[in-house]
């Protein structure tokens, strides 16, 4: 005979009891209390959604990013050749962002597509590194030894080096490559190009920062008790360590991706990342550059200038907002 136990409510008067709550739940509690963080939240929302629907976004307006206008209605032929006309470089019911220069495609629909190469690319390398930092920096941490030394100097060695160059160096090569291989079809090959170095290159720092934690977890009861019942140095990376380093590997991620972000805007810029036509925010600043239109017409450098700001700007103060919610010590409640 099994007997039910269930759990009377409190008297009156009683004291309530308290209910503990995960980390992530207090995280969020505090994200939830904190207005910038909020506003953030939202703009990255936005963003994201801006991207994700920027097939249906631009069928609404009725435009193409590819489409080009250069008849003498558009744009101008005869003081500034190539110029949008008044009615067509700002915003209109028709285009509503205005045209660009030179090839007068519609900047609204280029700047939802753009939106979109810069967060794949952003978001996919900011995969990357985590996954990379945070396997090899709790490897190194939790084995020690041979292993921590040979990962510590690869560290090391990633960190000397200048990345700006480098990713300027392998970029083009690794582009060249790329295109010599069964998967050079449209825009696939900057934009695996640029992933694969952002991401390669950028795993160090968190390596570095997890290997630090392994170091103090590995000597904790928990690990000591899972190893006593014959646990398997994958099971325990992978069920005991990592799960105890994810805030760490959050807040870097979400200040990874604003970094990812403004890199590739600038190696677009530079002319190493992606290429015209495919848009990115990057390209379209580039292309603002190469015929100095933004002399004539800064709308058309605005419109990709602000869309960067205000993402990369959102996206750190959301980081910031996660790093002090994950903060055990921090001063809020």
């Amino acid at each position: 005979m099994s007997i039910a136990v269930t759990a009377d409510a409190p008297a009156e008067g009683a004291p309530a009891i308290v209910t503990g709550r995960s980390l992530l739940a207090t995280a969020w509690l505090r994200i939830r209390r904190s207005k910038i963080a909020m506003i953030s939240l939202a703009v990255v929302v936005l963003m994201v959604l801006f991207a994700l629907l920027a097939p249906v976004l631009t069928a609404i307006e009725g435009q193409n990013p590819d489409a080009t206008n250069t008849g003498p209605d558009v744009l101008d032929s005869f003081e500034n050749p190539g110029l949008p006309l008044p009615g067509y470089m700002f915003p209109s019911a028709e285009h509503w962002l205005g045209l660009e220069p030179g090839l007068g495609r519609d900047l609204f629909a280029r700047l939802a597509y753009g939106a979109q190469v810069s967060l794949i690319i952003a978001l996919l390398s900011t995969v990357v590194s985590v996954i990379l930092g945070t396997v090899l920096g709790a490897a190194a941490g939790y084995f020690g030894g041979k292993v921590d030394s040979v990962i510590s100097r690869l560290i090391d060695l990633f960190l000397a080096f200048p990345h700006l160059l480098l990713v300027l160096s392998i970029a083009p090569i690794l582009q060249s490559r790329l295109r010599d291989s069964p998967l050079a079809q449209g825009s696939f090959v900057p934009i695996a190009s640029l992933v694969v170095v952002l991401g390669f290159f950028g795993w160090a720092y968190l390596a570095r920062i997890v290997r630090g934690q392994v170091l103090s977890i590995r000597e904790q009861e928990f690990v000591e008790a899972a190893k006593s019942f014959g646990t398997s140095h994958f099971s325990m990376i992978v069920k005991q360590i990592i799960p105890n380093v994810a805030g760490v590997v959050l807040v870097y991620a979400t200040m990874m991706i604003p970094t990812n972000i403004t890199a590739e805007a600038a190696l677009s810029f530079l002319g190493v990342g992606v290429k015209d036509p495919t848009p990115s925010w990057g390209q379209m600043l580039n292309a603002a550059q190469q015929g100095n239109w933004y002399l004539n017409d800064p709308w058309f450098l605005a419109v990709p200038s602000i869309a960067l700001i205000v993402t990369v700007l959102a996206f750190n103060l959301l980081g910031d907002a996660v790093r002090d919610a994950l903060d055990p010590k921090s001063s809020r409640n």
